[in-house]
């Protein structure tokens, strides 16, 4: 789907506030409230985005944000669908990516405190030893900027004319 400046900007303002009214975006955007909702259901339609709502852990008792970088070795793909599985079905584990690079996985634990890390971090450990070659933790402090796209700047970097 192509993305004309209208929609980037739409885009821009849902990622500010998700819950500005259709007539508020409509009216920056200079587009009927009809069309602005039809832009908005079309790029839905296509995986332009979707709406979800951001949780803040830290809020109800999860002090600690983990990032984890996880190396493997020895493993099959059967390993590697086990080990996906398992860390979607835990509900402790927030975010899982498959990455190149140095370390095979990044994922994102939520822990009440060290103790609990500890004990969540020997369980995932554990159940895959024969795979899981390292290991390594880093807390995060701070949120500086998280999942946040400039539209406009994006479709001028990849040289998109947008219009």
């Amino acid at each position: 789907m192509m993305l004309d400046e209208k929609n980037c900007i739409i885009l821009n303002m849902l990622q500010k506030d998700c819950r500005m009214s259709l007539t508020d975006i409509a009216k920056q955007v200079d587009l009927s409230v009809d069309s602005t909702k039809k832009r908005i259901e079309k790029m839905q339609k296509n995986n332009i985005f979707f709406p979800k709502i951001q949780l803040r852990p830290r809020h109800f008792g999860y002090n600690n944000i983990v990032d984890v970088k996880i190396k493997l070795r020895n493993h099959t793909n059967d390993d590697i669908d086990k080990f996906i599985t398992f860390l979607k079905q835990h509900q402790r584990v927030v975010e899982i990516f498959q990455v190149s690079g140095s370390w095979d996985f990044s994922i994102v634990i939520i822990a009440k405190n060290g103790e609990d890390l500890g004990t969540l971090s020997s369980e995932i450990r554990s159940a895959f030893s024969s795979i899981i070659t390292e290991w390594a933790e880093s807390l995060t402090t701070f949120a500086h900027k998280f999942e946040e796209y400039n539209m406009l700047k994006l479709a001028e970097n990849t040289g998109d004319n947008v219009k």
